[in-house]
C-alpha cells in the first residue's frame, strides 16, 4: 500500500499523504464519540459540585446528544456552501472552546449551554471526516478507510467511561473537558496543515452553493431541527417520565412527527434542498443505513446495559466496569482493520450476516449472566462481540457510500451518521424502558413466593437473623435486618433475570435484520475499480 495518494482529476496537485490525513481529522472525531460517554460516570460529582437534581443533571447529556444530532444531516449542507475542510476546522474550534467554557462553568445553567455549543461541534465532526476519508483514499483502499473511521466511532464510546472514571478518580470533573483543549489544538494544527479539497470538488461544491445561496432552504433547516430535537428529546427523556403518561413526552412527540413529516414533503420538492433525501432512493444506501442504525441501536444498548449489570448487581466500582469493557475495545482495534484490508476479497454479504451471527451468539451468552459469573466469563462474551461490531461497521458504511457521486459524499454521510445516532438513541430508549417493566414484573412474580410461613423463605429468614443476633443485634433488630436482606435478594435475582431476558431480546431483534443483508451487492464493474480483483460473489 503506497503511502500516498493524489486527489483524482487534480492534474499536477501535490500528492497527499492520506495517513497524514487520516490521524488529523481521527483526532476529533474521536474526542466527540468519547464526549458522549465520558460525562456518565461524573454525573455523581457534577450534582454535588453544581447542586443540582438527579433530573436537572441530566441535561448536560440531552443537550450534547441534542445538538449532534440536529447539526449532522447539516454538515453537507454547510460543507457546500463553505467547503468540507473549513466546515471540520470551525467545528473544531467551537468543540475547543467549548470544552474550555464547560470545565469553567460554575453553574448548571452555563454548563448545560456549553454542552450545547460542543455538541453542535462535535456533531459535524463525524460526517464530515468520513467525507474526507472517502474523498483521499482511492477506490481499492475505501475499506481501510471506513476501518479508520469505524474505530474512532465504535471505540470511543467504550473507551469514554474508562477514562473518565480515572480522570475523576485522580482529578476533578472539569479535567474531562480540559483534556480536549490540547488535543484539538494538535488536531487543528494537523488539519490545517496535511488536508486538502481536490480542485474537482471544489468545483462542484462552488456550483451548488451557488444555487442553494440563490434558493436557501431556511423553512426545510427549520423543520428539520424542530422535528431532530424534538425526537431526540423524547428518546432521552421518555423513559424517566414514563413515555406517553406525560403530557410533554406526547406533545413533543406529536409536534417531531408532525415537523419530520413535513420536512420530508417539503425536501422532496424544494428547488435546492438543505438535505437530500433523494439518497435514500438507493437500495444499497438504505440497505447499508438502516442495518447501521439497528447495529448502533444495539451497539449503544449494550454499552448501557451491561455497565449497569456490572455495577448494581455485580458490585463493580465505575472505574472497574469501565476496564471489564475494554477487552471488547481492544478486539476490535485489531479486528477493524484486517477486516478492512479484507474488504475487496470477501463479499460484503458475508462479513455482515457473519457479524450479526458473533453478535447474536454474543448477546445470548449475555443472556446466561448469574450473580456467580467470573469476569472471564464476561470478557468472553465481549470479546465475541467485539468481533461481531467489526465486521459490520467496515462493510455497512463502505457499502453505504459506494454508490454516491463523488460530489454528494457529505450528503450521504451526514444521513448516514444521523441514522446511526437516532438509532443508537432509540435502542437505548426501548431497552431501557423494557429493563425497567422487566425487572417490575420479575419482581413482583418472585414476590410471590416470599410470603410468611413459606417453606423457603423462613429457614433463610431465620439463618440470616440468627447471624445477626451472632453480631450482637437485638432480636427484633435482627429480624429487620434479616427481613431487608431477603428483599434485597429478590431485587437482586429480579434484576438478574430482567438482564438475562433483555439481553437475549436484544440479540434475537437483530438476528430480524438478516434479510436486509441481501441489498448489500457491489454495483457492477466496482470490483475492478477497487483494484482489478474479481469480487467473490456469495449468495446468501
Amino acid at each position: 500500500m503506497q503511502n500516498t495518494t493524489s486527489s483524482p482529476a487534480t492534474g499536477g496537485a501535490p500528492p497527499v499523504n492520506k495517513w497524514l490525513v487520516t490521524v488529523s481529522v481521527t483526532f476529533g472525531t474521536l474526542m466527540g464519540t468519547i464526549d458522549a460517554s465520558i460525562v456518565n460516570v461524573a454525573v455523581p460529582h457534577m450534582r454535588g459540585s453544581l447542586g443540582a437534581t438527579v433530573e436537572e443533571i441530566t441535561w448536560v447529556t440531552t443537550g450534547f446528544v441534542i445538538a449532534n444530532v440536529v447539526v449532522m444531516p447539516l454538515t453537507a449542507f454547510l460543507g457546500h456552501l463553505f467547503g468540507q475542510k473549513r466546515v471540520y476546522m470551525a467545528a473544531l474550534v467551537i468543540f475547543i472552546l467549548s470544552s474550555a467554557l464547560c470545565g469553567l462553568a460554575g453553574s448548571l445553567t452555563t454548563l448545560v449551554a456549553f454542552r450545547f455549543l460542543q455538541g453542535l461541534g462535535a456533531g459535524a465532526l463525524q460526517p464530515t471526516e468520513q467525507a474526507i476519508l472517502r474523498q483521499t483514499f482511492p477506490p481499492k483502499e475505501q475499506g481501510m478507510a471506513m476501518a479508520v473511521f469505524g474505530m474512532a466511532v465504535i471505540i470511543g464510546p467504550a473507551v469514554g467511561p474508562t477514562l473518565g472514571g480515572y480522570i475523576v478518580d485522580n482529578y476533578s470533573w472539569p479535567w474531562i473537558f480540559f483534556i480536549n483543549v490540547p488535543v484539538g489544538i494538535l488536531a487543528l494544527t494537523m488539519v490545517s496543515t496535511f488536508v486538502q479539497e481536490p480542485e474537482d470538488l471544489r468545483a462542484a461544491q462552488r456550483a451548488m452553493a451557488t444555487k442553494r445561496r440563490a434558493n436557501l432552504d431556511w423553512i426545510g433547516i427549520a423543520l428539520l431541527s424542530v422535528g431532530l430535537a424534538t425526537l431526540q428529546y423524547v428518546l432521552e427523556e421518555g423513559n424517566r417520565d414514563d413515555w406517553f403518561n406525560s403530557q410533554v413526552i406526547s406533545g413533543l412527540s406529536l409536534v417531531s412527527f408532525v415537523a419530520i413529516a413535513t420536512f420530508i414533503a417539503r425536501e422532496l420538492t424544494a428547488a435546492a434542498p438543505a438535505v437530500d433525501l433523494a439518497l435514500f432512493k438507493d437500495s444499497v444506501f438504505t440497505a447499508g443505513t438502516l442495518v447501521g442504525g439497528v447495529m448502533f441501536a444495539l451497539l449503544m444498548s449494550v454499552t448501557f446495559l451491561l455497565p449497569v449489570f456490572l455495577q448494581e448487581v455485580l458490585g463493580y466500582t465505575a472505574t472497574q466496569s469501565g476496564l471489564a469493557l475494554m477487552p471488547r475495545a481492544l478486539i476490535m482495534m485489531v479486528i477493524t482493520p484486517i477486516v478492512g484490508r479484507t474488504y475487496n476479497v470477501l463479499s460484503p454479504r458475508l462479513v455482515v450476516s457473519f457479524g450479526v451471527t458473533c453478535v447474536a451468539v454474543s448477546t445470548w451468552m449475555m443472556s446466561h449472566y448469574t450473580l456467580a459469573t467470573s469476569e472471564s466469563g464476561i470478557i468472553s462474551a465481549l470479546l465475541v462481540q467485539g468481533v461481531g461490531f467489526s465486521c459490520l461497521f467496515v462493510p455497512l458504511t463502505t457499502m453505504a457510500l459506494s454508490r454516491i457521486p463523488r460530489a454528494k459524499l457529505a450528503d450521504a454521510a451526514g444521513l448516514n451518521s444521523v441514522v446511526r445516532f437516532i438509532g443508537g438513541s432509540t435502542g437505548l430508549a426501548i431497552f431501557a424502558t423494557l429493563l425497567t417493566r422487566h425487572m417490575s414484573v420479575v419482581r413482583s412474580v418472585l414476590g410471590t413466593h416470599v410470603v410468611s410461613g413459606s417453606p423457603t423463605l423462613l429457614p433463610r429468614l431465620f439463618g440470616a437473623q440468627r447471624m445477626f443476633e451472632q453480631m450482637g443485634m437485638s432480636a427484633s433488630a435482627a429480624h429487620d435486618s434479616a427481613v431487608r436482606v431477603v428483599i434485597g435478594a429478590v431485587a437482586r435475582q429480579s434484576a438478574v433475570i430482567a438482564f438475562e431476558q433483555v439481553f437475549l431480546l436484544t440479540g434475537l431483534s437483530f438476528l430480524c435484520v438478516l434479510p436486509l443483508v441481501y441489498f448489500l451487492k457491489r454495483a457492477p464493474g466496482q470490483a475492478a475499480a477497487a483494484g482489478g480483483r474479481p469480487e467473490v460473489q456469495v449468495e446468501m
